[in-house]
């Protein structure tokens, strides 16, 4: 199984399964002498970690992460930093439950990876998914940590915005009110709503989907290229290899069809900086693949989990007709856990883009330019 890479000068490689031993990442790329630690690795692995809440699964993990290799103790300073080697990151699974799966591994799951796997494979972990697991994500998380640490004064937040028919009022938008529920909901009304309207889904057996939003501030103008390295691309990439995403937006994104083009343009002006100003961001931050300088929004919409308690139909690898329960510890709404990873996946594509254009214009070129170069 190949495609377990993504990146070009920031370069990122999962390893491992739901049910192994262990995962993990390898980490290729990032520059020396950054100061980095396990406890700031962990700190980013404990937002998405499992069994934190009822609304999530009751999987055990603690997701505890080991390094390997690429950091060195500078004994100056006794402060670790990376050595410009490739870093391995190290998470090992500690609760699975494989027995969950026996009466169900000859059935494929109604919106589970197992039938495609199979036909393209000959073979498929049913012990959880194998790969297609969402516990593999556990590992972009781990790696989107050191990406936070690559390029300067940029922030990556997330949160989540929408549960079934129900999005938050962006009237009542506090950031700081996203690490105070277990939805990473910016919108504490909602955040209510979605506890009592949660509850409800998981006690029938069944799941739903969400729509992430992710922001990050501080980008700096001039990341991406045309034409097929656009950062926007790139994003939507990322993103749409998150488990379980379906859908990408940039800015307003599908909204846009709605707009004309005198209301959709982010018109500029001069700021008191001697800088451009925009006056909207409908654009997301981004204009023909390169970064403005504004924040750089993206949405995700994920799925329903596809393993639920409720009877489906569905046939065997045998080619026979079948009904299937999925038993076992499951997110009735899988997108919660999908904002730190959205985090991370957008982190990740930023440090690459970052890299990857200081090895090309260096830190310029920078506004204004001179005549002569116009």
């Amino acid at each position: 199984m190949s495609f377990n890479t993504f990146g070009h000068l920031f370069r990122v490689t999962s390893f491992g399964e739901s049910h192994g031993p262990a995962l993990g990442c390898v980490v290729d790329g990032c520059p020396p002498r950054i100061p980095l630690t396990a406890a700031e690795i962990q700190n980013d692995l404990d937002k998405r970690r499992p069994g934190q809440s009822r609304y999530t699964t009751q999987r055990q993990e603690p997701d505890a992460v080991r390094i390997l290799s690429g950091v060195f103790t500078d004994e100056a300073t006794g402060q670790d930093m990376t050595t410009g080697t490739p870093i391995a990151l190290l998470i090992e699974n500690v609760d699975q439950r494989s027995k969950d799966y026996s009466d169900i591994k000859d059935k494929y799951r109604p919106g589970h990876a197992g039938y495609t796997y199979d036909v393209k494979y000959g073979f498929y972990d049913y012990r959880g998914g194998g790969r297609a697991s969402a516990r593999e994500t556990a590992a972009r998380v781990a790696a989107g940590a050191i990406a936070r640490k690559i390029v300067p004064g940029v922030t990556v937040r997330g949160a989540l915005v929408r549960m079934g028919p129900h999005a938050v009022d962006r009237s009542r938008w506090d950031w700081d009110e996203v690490s105070r529920n277990p939805f990473f909901c910016p919108d504490a009304k909602m955040a209510e709503i979605w506890a009592d309207y949660l509850d409800g889904v998981r006690k029938a057996g069944s799941s739903i989907g969400a729509v992430v939003e992710i922001v990050a501030d501080g980008v700096p103008p001039g990341l991406g290229a045309p034409v097929y390295g656009k950062l926007d691309a790139e994003l939507a990439a990322g993103l749409m290899s998150i488990n379980a995403v379906k859908g990408v937006e940039i800015g307003d994104g599908f909204a846009a069809a709605d707009l004309s083009g005198a209301d959709n343009a982010d018109e500029m002006r001069m700021g008191n900086d001697g800088k451009p100003l925009f006056l909207s961001n409908h654009a997301g931050g981004i204009l023909g693949g390169i970064s403005t300088g504004q924040p750089v929004v993206a949405r995700f919409a994920v799925k329903p989990t596809s393993s639920i308690l409720q009877p489906r139909k569905t046939v065997d690898r045998y080619g026979r007709d079948a009904e299937i329960v999925t038993k076992g510890r499951h997110d009735p709404c899988v997108g919660i856990r999908g904002v730190p990873v959205g985090e991370a996946m957008v982190a990740c594509v930023i440090a690459d883009h970052y890299l990857r254009h200081r090895g090309q214009v260096g830190e310029g070129p920078s506004w204004p330019f001179p005549m002569t170069d116009r």
